[in-house]
């Protein structure tokens, strides 16, 4: 990683930028029952850092250590957890996060044509966020409503039936 993840604007820590932010992970983490066994604490590592990224939007490498630490873990065990899930993510997201499932059912039914749509009305590829900070593109394997195929979501709430006309319809419900 680069020097770049770790920092945020001017070099300014992002653990220093938000000293509030850093003491609610670390008071969680705190409040988790650690000892000094790694392998005990490495069955913690998947929630402390959903907490993590709940806190921060993201998990840059800074956060990553921190997290490695305080549960007495090798960062690159950190990385790989952060890496393997699809959930995770190690840069800032917009504050619409639009995920077009492109499992079979979805593709099958036209997924790519709505992530085609929402690149263009965006200006963004998959895994980019746009430059005002208020959308991310992405994609997830499957979110289990099949029958409602092809789906997209965005945050938490799902869409259904979608077709590349109803993409406007949805960035507007976003404004």
């Amino acid at each position: 990683m680069t020097d770049q993840c770790t920092k945020c604007c001017d070099n300014v820590s992002i653990l220093n930028m938000y000293p509030d932010k850093k003491k609610e992970l670390e008071k969680y983490i705190d409040s988790l029952p650690l000892g000094s066994d790694s392998d005990r604490n490495r069955g913690f590592l998947i929630q402390s850092l959903h907490k993590a990224q709940g806190i921060f939007g993201y998990l840059p490498e800074e956060i990553q250590l921190f997290v490695a630490q305080k549960l007495k873990l090798h960062l690159s065990e950190v990385f790989g957890v952060i890496s393997f899930y699809s959930y995770f993510t190690t840069v800032p997201v917009g504050k619409f996060k639009i995920n077009v499932c492109t499992g079979t059912a979805c593709f099958v039914k036209g997924a790519d044509s709505i992530v085609g749509e929402f690149r263009r009305f965006l200006n963004i590829e998959m895994g980019e966020t746009t430059k005002d900070m208020k959308f991310s593109l992405g994609g997830l394997r499957c979110v289990g409503a099949c029958s409602l195929a092809p789906v997209v979501m965005v945050n938490d709430k799902v869409y259904g039936n979608v077709t590349p006309k109803k993409v406007p319809e949805i960035l507007e419900e976003c404004k």
